[in-house]
């Protein structure tokens, strides 16, 4: 998949993964990486940016199997920032669409 399709679209993915309830990390990134190849750092590098600006909030939660979890929720900023973000993102894919298919015609 080419790394600049990638670039443009991490943070929103991350966003929506959150809007369907509160993760951890790692959880994160298995979840996106089922999809499409990204290197944990650079998901951790987003959810501190995300977290910076106010679009996410973040708790521990103690485990059995080792340290404790840091969790990632969406704030209401967060939540509006996702809408906004899939919005624009389904009118984007739309009109690279609508392009592609004159294209072949």
């Amino acid at each position: 998949m080419n790394a600049q399709f990638k670039k443009g679209v991490l943070e929103m993915c991350v966003l929506s993964l959150l809007a369907q309830g509160e993760k951890y990390g790692y959880e994160l990134t298995e979840a996106i990486s089922q999809k499409m190849t990204v290197a944990a750092g650079t998901l951790y590098l987003i959810l501190k940016r995300l977290k910076d600006d106010g679009d996410v909030d973040t708790y521990l939660v103690e485990s059995a199997e080792g340290p404790a979890r840091k969790y990632y929720r969406l704030t209401e900023k967060g939540r509006s920032h996702e809408q906004q973000l899939t919005g624009e993102w389904q009118e984007f894919v739309r009109l690279v669409d609508e392009l592609i298919r004159k294209g072949e015609a």
